[in-house]
């Protein structure tokens, strides 16, 4: 991660992934002042389920944290409605991707609320019907 960083084209990759982020989330917040939608909404109900400190995370940095119910892993979930999962380890970098979504189209806030609660209700039935992924960053 360090050689990343240090790195020239890791600063600027880790550039555009963050402005790519800030960006996304600037167009949620944007949609919000204007006529209420299905994402919006989604956004909405996923922001009030989420904690204070989750709710900090998601505003900065558009993921959240939760912590497994039965095992007690801390997983990031990221905007997005697949492969948006990434189990940490230990110094919260990311090892292994989990991707399991609900059935239906649902929007991102929607997908992104099931799957923290899957995972602090039923953390090992979620993972059991999950598919794996590296994740790549």
């Amino acid at each position: 991660m360090l050689a990343t960083l240090l790195h020239p084209a890791g600063r600027i990759r880790q550039f555009w992934e963050e402005r790519s982020r800030r960006r996304q989330l600037l167009r949620v917040h944007a949609r919000e002042l204007g006529l209420p939608n299905r994402e919006v909404r989604g956004i909405r109900l996923l922001r009030e389920w989420l904690s204070t400190e989750q709710l900090g995370l998601f505003d900065k940095q558009g993921y959240f944290e939760v912590t497994g119910g039965q095992t007690g892993r801390r997983y990031r979930i990221r905007y997005g409605t697949a492969t948006n999962i990434h189990e940490l380890d230990r110094y919260g970098h990311p090892t292994v991707g989990w991707c399991f979504v609900p059935i239906g189209p649902l929007v991102p806030g929607d997908v992104m609320l099931a799957q923290k609660i899957a995972l602090e209700t039923d953390e090992l039935g979620a993972l059991a019907v999950a598919k794996q992924f590296s994740p790549s960053w």
